[in-house]
């Protein structure tokens, strides 16, 4: 039977949802919208008259879709190239999903994103489905075909795994904004004490370039080391500005719903710097630099007003 223009707007309602889960499970936006796609292919081919609640068809196959591409994304990054870490969402774009309550918020945090990579796919979907979307255990069980007593005591686990990465205590926006702005500035400074004085003792700086452009291939550990590294990669040099090709801007934009660096180089975001602040000081400087996962970030930056840059490297 062919579909008919309201079976194609009751899947376009749930499209936002569907993308917020994917996103959170896959941590590529990329390929949460192929994920989507998918789905819609999916729901095209189906017996329509015989779904119920099409919200939760349409949950329980995108969620299925999700965790093959988790088993698959797992094999693939054993020959990446460098770290990994996901692909940054600037705020504003849909892709994020709701921010509702600190739950939510937190469940798509650079830092928790980058921590779920520790969690089996079921864990994971899980975490997400219960702690994002406040999806009961009974519904959980259902679309991942097992109890409710084991949809619990994944989401226990899941929870226990991501403890690490919880905020040690709450920073309201503007005192995060405030700590961005003395980071920056100690930054480009060259005084690698104004840095440390900014950094919790067990700081960490990770960059992802994908193999595509230079970024370290270990984590550095330890405010004095993270600072000697960023005092580095804020100095700027010749040599640096006949890679990226000319000046960079960087401009304070949130990411994820946490602080973040913005950098263009002639109107391309060629990084994502987010930053972990808690009510210790920064416990992470998170750099996204491979351009295969800075396209999204391109294209919403340029379409938002951002004002004038917070530093030019020039």
């Amino acid at each position: 039977m062919a579909m008919t223009a309201e079976d194609v707007s009751r899947f376009e309602r749930s499209r936002r949802r569907l993308e917020a889960i994917a996103y959170r499970l896959l941590g590529s936006a990329a390929e949460a919208e192929d994920a989507v796609q998918e789905t819609f292919l999916r729901w095209q081919a189906a017996d329509l008259g015989r779904i119920d609640v099409p919200e939760a068809w349409l949950t329980k196959v995108l969620t299925n879709l999700c965790l093959n591409q988790l088993t698959s994304a797992r094999a693939r990054r054993e020959t990446y190239v460098g770290q990994w870490l996901p692909e940054p969402l600037l705020d504003g774009d849909p892709m994020l999903g709701p921010a509702d309550t600190a739950e939510q918020r937190e469940s798509v945090s650079y830092a928790v994103l980058t921590l779920m990579e520790r969690l089996s796919p079921n864990e994971r979907a899980v975490y997400v489905l219960r702690e994002a979307f406040d999806y009961p255990h009974r519904e959980i069980a259902e679309i991942l075909e097992l109890t409710e007593s084991a949809s619990q005591q994944l989401f226990r686990r899941a929870r226990q795994h991501l403890a690490d990465g919880r905020a040690r205590a709450e920073v309201d926006e503007a005192a995060a904004r405030r700590i961005v702005d003395e980071f920056i500035l100690a930054a480009t400074s060259g005084q690698t004490e104004s840095i440390v004085r900014l950094l919790t003792a067990d700081a960490i700086s990770v960059g992802d370039g994908g193999g595509k452009v230079p970024a370290r291939t270990t984590a550095v550990e330890g405010a004095l080391a993270v600072a000697r590294y960023l005092r580095g990669i804020f100095r700027p040099t010749d040599a640096k500005r006949l890679y990226v090709g000319g000046a960079a801007e960087v401009y304070a934009w949130p990411a994820n719903g946490e602080p973040a660096l913005v950098v263009l180089v002639n109107g391309e975001v060629i990084g994502v710097i987010c930053v972990q602040v808690t009510g210790d000081g920064i416990t992470s400087v998170r750099t996204q630099a491979n351009p295969d996962k800075l396209a999204r970030a391109t294209e919403l930056f340029a379409a938002a007003e951002h004002g004038e840059p917070l530093l030019t490297i020039l």
